[in-house]
């Protein structure tokens, strides 16, 4: 039987960044530990959110690293329990939203931590966190209005920690904070909520909400335009709005699911030492999923294809494809830096992801092997 629920308090538009104080007196947080990172903090956007509440958080962390770690996490969690913090601010992208979901699920329970992935069932284990406001500052995500959170773990693995406990109360969706986003990360964050979007539909589970909201955030995003504009224009604010507002619907239809491209990205972002962008990978992955689940859900096909505006469902893949080229990502996994040496390791990691099994149809090990290979290129 199917359960649905939505979400969290979302204030969408541009300047939504003034209500910050508003908002941490409405959650009773008198004493905020702000996360971030280094790009974040290099670009401006800290001192603008700094300006926006109005006086020094109780605590700073700003040195999150791309694909978070479950060390540097502890550290960060050692420095907010230090810092006499009540609550949390996550400014940034995914990462920097994935440590401080990490840091609030560490600073309320025990380790060892890595029994609270979602593949473990840990869901059952966790109870509520610290008070959490999310400001991202890309549109691809979603992680603002999202249950899970990714890390990489302490044993290796590239976990997915999934509870409605670690939805940020309120997510603070300014657009103004992506303007002058470069173009390959406008890009990439970009196909990352595409890529939401369309697993989303393509999961089997019931949700047709879920579903009729990734269809929205498609046709925003590609159907429209918007990201082709995001991406050539980085000062464009409407086309900033529209990839905002297709990154949230993307997390709020992933409460349905994901699929073996998520899978997949998980399983090749976990390699720390390549720093290989999860939007990118999810971009290069795509169209190759798309062509291997073309005869699991053809009706769903057609409703991807009218969001996309195109005549013919059989179009998905290469026109994902044409507009990676277009927006300027790679074509394949070689010129990210991947081999045929990381497919074994990869293959097993995605077989246990806990997006495989929502994937539009069961696939084995020998799929996962095929696809990789051609993804390599």
């Amino acid at each position: 039987m199917p359960v649905m629920n939505y979400l969290n308090t979302c204030i969408f538009d541009n300047g939504a960044i003034k209500l910050l104080p508003k908002q941490l007196k409405h959650l009773g947080v008198t004493q905020p530990f702000l996360i971030t990172d280094p790009g974040i903090k290099a670009a401006g956007l800290l001192d603008k959110v700094l300006a926006a509440l109005g006086r020094p958080p109780a605590g700073l962390f700003d040195q999150t690293v791309a694909n978070p770690t479950e060390t540097q996490a502890r550290e960060a969690t050692l420095a907010y329990k230090e810092s006499g913090a009540d609550g949390l601010i996550a400014l940034g992208g995914g990462s920097a939203m994935d440590i401080t979901k990490m840091v609030g699920l560490m600073a309320s329970h025990d380790g060892p931590y890595d029994k609270y992935a979602a593949h473990l069932g840990g869901m059952r284990h966790i109870k509520p966190i610290p008070p959490l406001i999310a400001i991202p500052t890309t549109a691809g995500t979603g992680s603002e209005a999202s249950v899970g959170l990714i890390a990489v773990m302490d044993n290796g693995r590239k976990e997915t920690i999934v509870s409605p406990h670690l939805i940020p109360k309120v997510a603070l969706c300014d657009p103004d904070l992506t303007l002058g986003l470069p173009a390959y990360l406008t890009a990439a964050t970009g196909m990352d909520a595409v890529t939401h979007c369309i697993e989303a539909v393509l999961t089997p589970a019931i949700n047709p909400p879920a579903e009729g909201v990734g269809i929205d955030g498609l046709r925003r995003a590609i159907g429209e335009g918007w990201l082709q504009r995001a991406v050539m224009d980085g000062s464009d604010t409407e086309a900033r709005w529209h990839m905002m507002m297709a990154s949230y619907e993307g997390a709020l239809a992933f409460i349905k699911g994901l699929g073996s491209v998520h899978a997949l990205s998980h399983a090749a972002g976990r390699l720390h030492e390549k720093r290989l962008h999860h939007g990118t990978l999810n971009a290069v992955f795509l169209p190759h999923l798309l062509r291997e689940n073309a005869d699991a859900a053809p009706d769903k096909y057609s409703r991807l294809a009218e969001a996309m505006r195109l005549k013919n469902s059989t179009a998905l893949a290469d026109t994902i494809e044409r507009l990676n080229s277009e927006i300027g990502l790679p074509e394949n996994l070689a010129q990210m830096g991947l081999s045929a040496a990381d497919g074994p390791g990869i293959v097993d990691y995605a077989l246990a992801d806990l997006a495989h099994a929502g994937n539009a149809k069961p696939l084995g090990k020998g799929d996962y092997e095929r696809i990789y290979e051609t993804a390599l290129g």
